[in-house]
């Protein structure tokens, strides 16, 4: 005859799973997981006009409207930053987005995406699988790391709630921002305007109006 257990074990066995399930919940939802789309083509670039002044760490920023920059992409790798620096207050998250072959191959190559310091960089268990993309280059050509600034309060919201693995669109503006202390101080914070380049000043310093989510 088989005995029957109690029903506090019961109950500690469903809370445990319970737990477990939050937990595999919550790393998954931080996290995102890693996915590939096909299809997306280069992000679209055109001259802009215009500014808006931001304030940050005792600096007057003139954030400068050089381009207007709309981009459909696989996002392949966030971070956050919420330190005490004048960049981690005007922006405070990176999004490295991929497209082109580098988000189509995405899952088929484990790029080991990683970001810190304001920058991204990625590693491949073999050189070869680089062929896919075209190489090194093709992984600069159609891929990015971008420093959002948020139009507003909304925006700011949607900006948090994007993880690994979303496909977005983003709108907006590619800015430079130069500001001045009452002391007289400057600072200084440029982006790049060219997907060809890579090392410093290579990120897109991208002021964003829209969000949209896609499939």
């Amino acid at each position: 005859m088989m005995k029957k257990k109690s029903p506090i074990k019961i109950i500690i066995i469903i809370v445990l799973v319970c737990i477990v399930i939050g937990i595999a919940g919550f790393i998954w939802y931080k996290n995102g997981t890693r996915r590939a789309i096909k299809g997306l083509d280069d992000p679209i670039q055109e001259p802009a006009e215009g500014s808006v002044i931001l304030e940050a760490g005792g600096y007057n920023f003139v954030t400068t409207f050089l381009y207007n920059y709309d981009i459909d992409a696989l996002v392949v790798h966030t971070k956050d930053y919420y330190g005490n620096s004048v960049e981690d207050q005007l922006s405070h998250k990176d999004l490295a987005l991929a497209w082109g072959a580098v988000a189509e191959y995405n899952e088929f190559i484990d790029f080991h995406w990683h970001q810190e310091g304001r920058f991204y960089s990625y590693k491949v268990d073999t050189r070869k699988e680089l062929d896919n993309v075209g190489g090194i280059k093709g992984i600069s050509q159609h891929s990015s790391n971008n420093h959002i600034i948020s139009a507003d309060g909304g925006v700011e919201s949607q900006i948090r709630a994007i993880r690994r693995g979303d496909h977005v669109r983003l709108k907006g503006y590619l800015v430079n921002l130069d500001g001045i202390a009452s002391g007289g101080k400057s600072y200084h914070w440029h982006t790049s305007t060219t997907r060809n380049d890579t090392g410093n000043h290579s990120c897109e310093v991208f002021y964003v109006t829209e969000v949209t989510w896609l499939d």
